[in-house]
């Protein structure tokens, strides 16, 4: 076992060795716990040109594999279980050295893409930019108070789905020296950004006008052009919803979870923000039909107002659970039981794991996790390993 030790010690202190055996866009490993308190650190150090990892620091003890040092290591994966369009290009040099250590089987990789999610906000984008113009025409025309509503709403949802959109774009800048694991959280930013404004434009802006107009209230005029337009925002923002619910589909079984759970845990937000908006305003609409209905039926004024703080609840509601949701993700999160599985799955299966402790993760961003574990390895198998493929010879020749 001191062997292994000592072939280890002069693989990670020759100038020869190749650092993607042990770090890449992958698996990261940390090594660390010496019989000295000494920690031993390999950090990542990402380059705008190649986008690959490279090493700050190697050892602060020569002595980190010496007798009587731990066979504990820490270890530490930026764990890719879904990759990202970023990614395409690059090359995973991991598996091609993983035979070194291990003779287990690679890692499948599922490619996960976010262009549903994309085509879910531009299209609410211009869905909402349409609807609030024909709102506009006919508040201006009515002077409805649920109308004004309505209205609100509409500039909301245009102003957070521009936000998402930004989100959306700024999240897929490549990782830097100052952002070493990327930009994937910018979503979540975004997504909470767009959510405060639906709580305070949206639902605080409505409800506030439907309370100063229940005392005030007046029937509006031109109620036939107000059920027209809310007829035909009806079929424009259904038609939106049909497409967020398809992409939020879509992202639950990329990520193989039901639809439920993807809404509530999925690590993608910007699909179910546009979900959420768009069920929110159909609702509206439904809402606002009704009470022009009633106005019409039973000629009392105060359902107008009524209607504006139905509205504007509903409104606070859905902000309410985007906030929670987003607030969750940016404060740091855990892997789901089903992806912690698969990163234990694959560490237990490779012989030269022979005990794993402490594991703790993280969600990155949309298919990205960090991963971090105490690792006991094999030593026997390490060394085992790399004297199938180098030959004794060459041991020899190491150790001299």
């Amino acid at each position: 076992m001191q062997t292994s030790y000592r072939f280890l010690s002069r693989l990670y202190h020759s100038q020869k060795r190749n650092p993607s055996i042990l770090c890449n866009r992958d698996l990261l490993f940390l090594l660390t716990h010496d019989s000295n308190g000494n920690t031993t650190v390999l950090e990542p150090n990402f380059t705008a040109q190649n986008q690959s990892f490279a090493y700050i620091s190697y050892t602060q003890s020569c002595g980190f594999f010496a007798s009587k040092s731990s066979k504990r290591f820490a270890f530490l994966g930026l764990v890719s279980l879904y990759g990202n369009q970023n990614d395409q290009n690059s090359t995973y040099s991991y598996l091609a050295h993983r035979g070194f250590f291990t003779r287990a089987k690679p890692v499948k990789r599922i490619e996960i893409s976010d262009q549903h999610s994309q085509r879910a906000v531009t299209t609410a984008l211009w869905c909402n930019f349409l609807v609030f113009s024909l709102k506009f025409g006919v508040w201006f025309s009515t002077n409805s108070h649920v109308m004004l509503a309505e209205v609100v709403h509409s500039i909301a949802d245009f102003a957070n789905q521009a936000l998402l959109a930004y989100g959306l774009s700024s999240s897929r800048r490549a990782p830097d020296a100052l952002h070493p694991y990327g930009y994937s959280k910018e979503r979540f930013v975004w997504s909470l950004i767009s959510a405060v404004g639906i709580f305070c434009l949206g639902s605080g802006a409505t409800i506030v006008n439907g309370i100063q107009n229940l005392w005030t209230a007046h029937p509006p005029g031109n109620i036939q052009y107000a059920a027209l337009v809310i007829g035909g925002s009806f079929i424009i923002e259904g038609a939106s919803l049909i497409v967020a619910i398809q992409a939020v589909k879509k992202g639950a079984a990329a990520e193989g979870m039901t639809v439920r759970d993807y809404i509530w845990r999925g690590h993608d937000p910007t699909s179910v923000a546009v979900m959420t908006e768009d069920g929110a305003a159909v609702t509206g609409l439904a809402i606002a039909a009704a009470s022009l209905v009633a106005v019409n039926t039973t000629g009392n004024a105060i359902y107008d107002p009524i209607g504006s703080i139905i509205v504007g609840n509903l409104l606070g509601m859905v902000a309410i659970f985007l906030i929670q949701r987003n607030r969750h993700a940016l404060i740091g999160r855990a892997m789901d039981d089903h992806d912690v599985e698969k990163v234990l799955h694959f560490l237990k299966n490779d012989p030269v794991v022979d005990a794993l402790y402490d594991c703790k993760s993280e969600v990155i961003g949309p298919g990205f996790f960090r991963f971090k574990a105490e690792i006991d390895f094999n030593g026997v198998v390490v060394v085992q390993n790399y004297l199938s493929r180098t030959g004794r010879g060459e041991w020899s020749r190491q150790v001299k």
